[in-house]
């Protein structure tokens, strides 16, 4: 990845707007450029637009939404902006939450109703730390709908998709202006596109080892669970161009993410009265904190392996994400009708884990925290049959990166705006903060949709419109 002058450089062809990678950010950048008025060009590395999104669950917060509303439920972008400020702990830039708790309520209603993404709430769970339902999501609950829905329709609005197209440099003038992309192709073939606006949205840098090394050390040897693609060009271009970074330790881990079968296991598991164990059958920390925190934390356990343990009911619940269905169909979780037998199948000390299902039970029925911090009481106990899955931690996408303005412009260390260049998504510095506890569930795609949306209406505004032709 390298930052090339442009002086001298004549570009194959040219593109108004050109949107460096097809996941959630761009795909949604583009629809909003476009709509704007702009031609806008997508390159994505991959054959086939995917990304972390179709990785994720798909599931995006948002406060205020007609959802909600139908559901009875009270939100509003500044209730929204005090969950992620109390979980992040004031970290966050004030003015980057208050430009995404604002703007995405009306984007996924925008996209509900001009393309049709069929959005519903989820109701019967409350993700940690946040204050009220205010979940997003498509009828699959998967990012891979979510992806899917949205390259459609780009499809449909007529944007340019290039696909199996790696940009492999940036051609930039002396005051840090971008003119445009060199791209490579399968063939080992390039070409030189020139550009009057640029919006980065390749995400983070989770799949570059030496920099999660160097940035997150305690997830250094981690299951990687993003795309392999996202090594961290955004950040080193933007770096070399002397763009600001912020909070480059922050990431979203997950604590449960099905061993050896690879497929994220809903919290759902956890916040409706589920718990884990270790391999001796114990509970070892509060995993109602987040699930993000707790990748750290099953890390540490021996073999960096832990069971969750739930029950039918909960099961219930977590059926209606596909990533579950598959850990299902894959045998990952494991039945039984007793705790003995349950035991047997994990291959854990009977009595240890007999000991933990009396303790978890007996604090359904207190009024007190145990040992760890955790609060049981409400929860209902759990119910024959019951269920297991071995997981382990994970990282899933950096939460750090380059600083941007309310219109999600890439600023210089000294606090000027770089002339034409966007950062959007995990590209973007997201409102996380600096540490693993900060990440507030459906921060990444909040980031990638509400600044994709932000990016395209103002990139759209930065160049000359097109003509339409009767």
């Amino acid at each position: 990845m390298s930052i090339l002058s442009a002086e001298g450089f004549a570009f194959d062809a040219k593109a108004p707007v050109i949107i460096i990678g097809a996941g959630a950010a761009g795909l949604v950048a583009a629809l909003s450029a476009c709509e704007a008025g702009q031609d806008v060009l997508v390159l994505e590395r991959d054959s086939v637009p995917r990304g972390s999104t179709a990785l994720s669950a798909g599931l995006i917060p948002a406060p205020g939404t007609r959802w909600q509303k139908a559901a009875g439920i009270v939100d509003s972008p500044e209730l929204f902006g005090s969950d992620i400020g109390a979980k992040a702990s004031g970290e966050p830039d004030p003015l980057l939450v208050k430009t995404v708790t604002k703007a995405i309520g009306p984007t996924i209603e925008w996209l509900a109703d001009r393309y049709g993404l069929p959005f519903s709430l989820i109701e019967d769970f409350r993700y940690p730390g946040h204050s009220v339902c205010r979940m997003h999501g498509l009828p699959s609950r998967s990012g891979g709908e979510l992806v899917d829905r949205l390259r459609e329709a780009v499809a449909y609005a007529g944007v340019e998709l290039l696909c199996d197209a790696r940009v492999t440099s940036l051609f930039a003038e002396p005051d840090g202006r971008i003119a445009g992309v060199e791209v490579k192709r399968p063939d080992g073939s390039k070409e030189l596109i020139g550009c009057v606006t640029l919006i980065l949205a390749c995400n983070g840098y989770g799949g570059n080892k030496d920099l999660v090394q160097r940035h997150i050390p305690e997830l250094g040897t981690a299951l990687y669970f993003g795309h392999e693609g996202n090594q961290g060009d955004a950040l080193l271009w933007g770096q070399a161009l002397g763009a600001g970074t912020r909070h480059l330790s922050g990431h979203q881990g997950h604590g449960s993410v099905a061993h050896p079968h690879g497929i994220l296991i809903t919290w759902a598991t956890i916040t409706e009265g589920g718990f884990q164990v270790n391999l001796r059958g114990e509970r070892f920390s509060d995993e109602s904190h987040g699930y993000s925190e707790q990748a750290a934390v099953v890390l540490r356990q021996p073999q960096g392996l832990a069971w969750t343990i739930f029950d039918e009911r909960i099961a219930g619940i977590a059926r209606q994400f596909e990533d579950f269905r598959q850990a299902e169909a894959l045998g990952a979780i494991l039945t039984a009708e007793t705790v003995k037998d349950l035991a047997s199948q994990m291959s854990i000390p009977v009595e240890n884990l007999k000991a933990t299902f009396a303790e978890v039970d007996a604090l359904k029925h207190a009024e007190t925290s145990d040992r760890f911090g955790r609060r049981f009481s409400g929860a209902p106990s759990l119910q024959t049959p019951y269920h297991a899955v071995k997981v382990t931690g994970a990282l899933f996408h950096t939460q750090g990166g380059l600083v941007v303005d309310g219109d999600a412009r890439v600023m210089r260390e000294n606090g000027t705006a770089l002339p034409n260049l966007f950062a959007v998504g995990g590209a973007a510095c997201g409102v996380s903060g600096s540490k693993a506890e900060g990440y507030l569930s459906g921060n990444g795609l909040l980031s990638a949709v509400a600044l994709g949306r932000v990016a395209g209406i103002a990139a759209a505004r930065s160049g000359p419109m097109r003509q339409e032709h009767s």
